[in-house]
């Protein structure tokens, strides 16, 4: 199995979707917006969604998802403890195929809280 650089995924992922911004610009604005307000504090606070998003993406297996949810739960200070919970409750909710996933969603929300690499 090969490692996935989450850091690297997140950021072709931006580039593969410009295409889409381009020839779809409602979708993808309606989309953004969605998330948006789906975002938004109210009687849960951000960062508390960020770990629902997180638990959520590793239960539907998508790397994407963890990469972007995991970067946001770094720039939003969630701590190790508050991630690991959160996958808790996916890994009990999905099984083992989520856990397995998970494991990528820990691997991803280190590689985010870790300092950035520099360049050579």
């Amino acid at each position: 199995m090969t490692a996935t650089n989450y850091r690297q995924l997140t950021q072709a992922i931006s580039a593969n979707l410009a295409p889409l911004h381009q020839t779809q610009p409602g979708v993808m604005k309606g989309f953004g917006e969605m998330g948006k307000a789906a975002m938004a504090g109210g009687a849960l606070d951000p960062k508390t969604k960020e770990l629902i998003a997180l638990a959520v993406g590793v239960a539907a297996r998508c790397d994407g998802c963890i990469g972007f949810h995991a970067k946001a739960l770094a720039r939003l200070g969630a701590s190790v403890e508050e991630v690991h919970e959160a996958l808790g409750v996916a890994i009990y909710m999905g099984g083992g195929p989520v856990a397995m996933y998970a494991a990528n969603a820990v691997a991803a929300f280190d590689e985010f809280t870790a300092p950035a690499p520099q360049p050579a």
